[in-house]
C-alpha cells in the first residue's frame, strides 16, 4: 500500500438483485466514498437508516461474501486493490450469534487462526497463545471450555469479536452486533468495543438501529436513504468515546445529547423525504 492510499473505496457501487427480471430490486445505488487510513488510530463509521435500505448489503459487499459479491455496478477497493472475495484483512461480526455450536469458546477463537495458519505463518503454539490472549481481552477467561449454548448472548458476541480480532484485520465490519442484547449488556459491549478499538486501531463500520449507539461510537455517521440505499447525509466531528469512561456517563453529556438530536432530526428528514 502506497502512502496516502485510502483503506476502503467504493466507486459508484450499485447492487441489483435479480437484475433483468420482473423481480429486480435495487438494494443500494451509486454509492461512492473513500475512507483514509489513520495510522495509530483507525476510524469508526456508524451507519443508520430505515429498515431494508441496504446497510447490511454494503457491509456484505465489502466483506466479499459470495451471496452478495460482486456488485452489479462499480468497484470496491481495499488498500488500493480491487477485492475479489473475502479476505483476512476484513473481519465480520453478525447480528445473529455466529459461533460454531460444536466448538468450545477456545475452539471457536482458534478456528480462523487455524484456517489461515499458513498465510499468517503461525505454529500451533502461537495459535493457542493468541486464542488465549483474545479470550482474556474480551473478558471470557475461565469460560474457554464452554460451548455456545452455555453462554449468554453477550458472551457469545464476545466470542465472535475475539474470533474476528484474533486475525488482526485492518477492517472490522459489524452488522447490528448488539441489537439482541438487553440495555445493560449492550452498554458493556460498547465499552468493550471502544477499549479493543483503541488497541487494534482498525477501521470499523457498524450498522445499528440505535442513533445513540452510532453517535457514541462513530467518528462520523452515515444516514442512508430509503431503498434504494444511498448515503444521503454524513455527519462528522462527533465527540469520540474515551476508553475507560463508561458509555452511560459519556452519553449524559450535553454535547452528546445535542449530537443525537442533530442526527435524529436529519434521520427523520431523510426518512420522510423532506428537503432542507
Amino acid at each position: 500500500m502506497t502512502p496516502g492510499t485510502p483503506i476502503v473505496e467504493f466507486s459508484h457501487v450499485t447492487k441489483i438483485w435479480h437484475e433483468g427480471t420482473p423481480q429486480a430490486f435495487t438494494a443500494i445505488e451509486d454509492i461512492s466514498f473513500s475512507i483514509e487510513d489513520f495510522p495509530g488510530r483507525g476510524e469508526f463509521i456508524g451507519i443508520v437508516g430505515p429498515s431494508g435500505c441496504g446497510k447490511s448489503t454494503l457491509l456484505n459487499l465489502l466483506a466479499g461474501f459470495r451471496e452478495f459479491f460482486p456488485p452489479s455496478r462499480g468497484e470496491i477497493r481495499v488498500h488500493g486493490q480491487p477485492i475479489c472475495g473475502p479476505g483476512i484483512d476484513r473481519g465480520m461480526v453478525f447480528q445473529k450469534y455466529s459461533s460454531f455450536p460444536h466448538l468450545t469458546v477456545e475452539g471457536n477463537v482458534r478456528f480462523g487462526l487455524r484456517l489461515n495458519r499458513k498465510t499468517l505463518g503461525l505454529t500451533e503454539e502461537e495459535i493457542a497463545a493468541s486464542a488465549s490472549e483474545w479470550i482474556r481481552k474480551v473478558g471470557l477467561a475461565g469460560h474457554e471450555h464452554k460451548y455456545p449454548h452455555q453462554l449468554s448472548g453477550g458472551q457469545q458476541q464476545r466470542v465472535a469479536i475475539a474470533r474476528s480480532l484474533a486475525l488482526k484485520p485492518g477492517i472490522l465490519l459489524m452488522d447490528e452486533p448488539f441489537s439482541a442484547l438487553d440495555e445493560p449488556t449492550r452498554l458493556e459491549m460498547q465499552a468493550l468495543l471502544v477499549e479493543l478499538w483503541a488497541e487494534v486501531q482498525a477501521t470499523v463500520f457498524i450498522v445499528t438501529h440505535s442513533i445513540a449507539e452510532a453517535v457514541y461510537l462513530g467518528d462520523r455517521v452515515w444516514i442512508f436513504s430509503p431503498s434504494p440505499g444511498r448515503i444521503a447525509h454524513e455527519i462528522r466531528g462527533l465527540p469520540l468515546p474515551v476508553p475507560g469512561v463508561p458509555p452511560l456517563e459519556a452519553q449524559r453529556k450535553p454535547e452528546f445529547t445535542a449530537a443525537v438530536e442533530a442526527v435524529s432530526a436529519e434521520f427523520r428528514r431523510i426518512e420522510t423525504g423532506g428537503r432542507k
